[in-house]
């Protein structure tokens, strides 16, 4: 019998807590070559995307967002910047980043970040002009004008200060802030170490444990790594052959 590990599932993911940081810098290095500089005098990340136009940052300050992403203003597109706080889930921002690296062609545009939220039943409380979760714990809002515009996502009880916060400025592309609310709205609990739940709005939160086998949670960041590399080596699809006319019948 295969030795089994306890993990703690939760529910709703957006107050799992930060998770492993890993989950989402191991598979942006080794699947999609973003370059890794280091500092050992400060306890700090920077990925750089292959292009040089994208760069995540960590930084433990406990005063500003632990996480930034900005992406260059370039000929194609304005620059733009997403920041999440320290307890923002992993989970949902690899969902974002998942998107970010997507290879050219497969990712969709126009989408709309608040339709993975009224899919899940999210709404417009009097006090928002955004949508809340049911639970009223999560918001998220697209506020300001064009051009001059935000879309925030904020996680808070009343009796608790904020838990995390997220933005997006007005230019980041919608369908990686999508990525993000899908991820966010997205019901199935992620797992923690049963040692590590935290701590804020137990009273909100669904917490059961279950044992899986040790060696699959060993491999879970292998596998993610394999999968997202995998979208950069698979081979193009066929083109359609070209329709070639039959030919004219003469007498």
């Amino acid at each position: 019998m295969s030795e089994t590990v306890e993990q703690a599932l939760i529910a709703p993911r957006y107050l799992a807590g930060g998770g492993d940081p890993g989950w989402v810098t191991v598979p942006l290095h080794r699947a999609c070559g973003w370059s890794y500089g280091h500092d050992p005098l400060m306890p700090r990340v920077i990925l750089t995307s292959p292009d040089q136009l994208t760069q995540l940052r960590i930084d433990p300050d406990p005063d500003d967002p632990w996480w930034t992403i900005r992406h260059a203003r370039n000929a194609d597109q304005p620059g733009w910047a997403a920041t999440f706080g320290a307890r923002t889930p992993v989970e949902i921002i690899a969902a974002f980043t998942d998107a970010l690296t997507d290879p050219p062609g497969t990712a969709g545009t126009g989408a709309d970040p608040y339709a993975p939220l009224r899919q899940a039943k999210w709404d417009t409380p009097r006090h928002l002009y955004g949508l809340a979760s049911p639970d009223g714990v999560a918001c998220v809002e697209h506020l300001g004008t064009t051009g001059n515009d935000l879309w925030t996502v904020e996680t808070a009880v009343i009796e608790n200060p904020t838990i995390w916060r997220a933005h997006f400025t007005g230019s980041t592309p919608t369908h990686l802030i999508t990525a993000f609310t899908r991820s966010l709205a997205e019901q199935t609990p992620v797992a923690r170490d049963p040692s590590r739940i935290p701590g804020f709005a137990r009273d909100r939160m669904s917490v059961s444990t279950h044992r899986a086998p040790a060696a699959d949670l060993a491999s879970a960041l292998e596998r993610r790594v394999s999968a997202l590399a995998a979208r950069h080596t698979a081979p193009p699809a066929a083109a359609p052959a070209p329709h070639v006319p039959p030919p004219r019948r003469t007498r």
